[in-house]
């Protein structure tokens, strides 16, 4: 069941980001000077590379857990 609601939550967070507004204040005036949609794809590339860190904390926290739990 939890293994379930793990795999639940990560999959639904993934979802979700693709609503999340994720630029640091030079890019968010760098993308309001290109527009529209330069902007939208400039913010789906930092989500895009947000979540390479992620997943290998996301793995390294997992194995952590699952070594030391008794």
């Amino acid at each position: 069941m939890k293994k379930a609601l793990l795999i639940f939550c990560l999959f639904g967070t993934l979802l979700v980001t693709k609503e999340v507004k994720s630029q640091c204040s030079i890019c968010t005036k760098t993308a309001q000077q290109l527009g529209d949609k330069p902007a939208r794809g400039m913010n789906s590339g930092i989500i895009y590379l947000m979540i390479a860190p992620l997943a290998i904390m996301g793995f390294v926290g997992f194995r952590w857990w699952r070594n030391n739990k008794d």
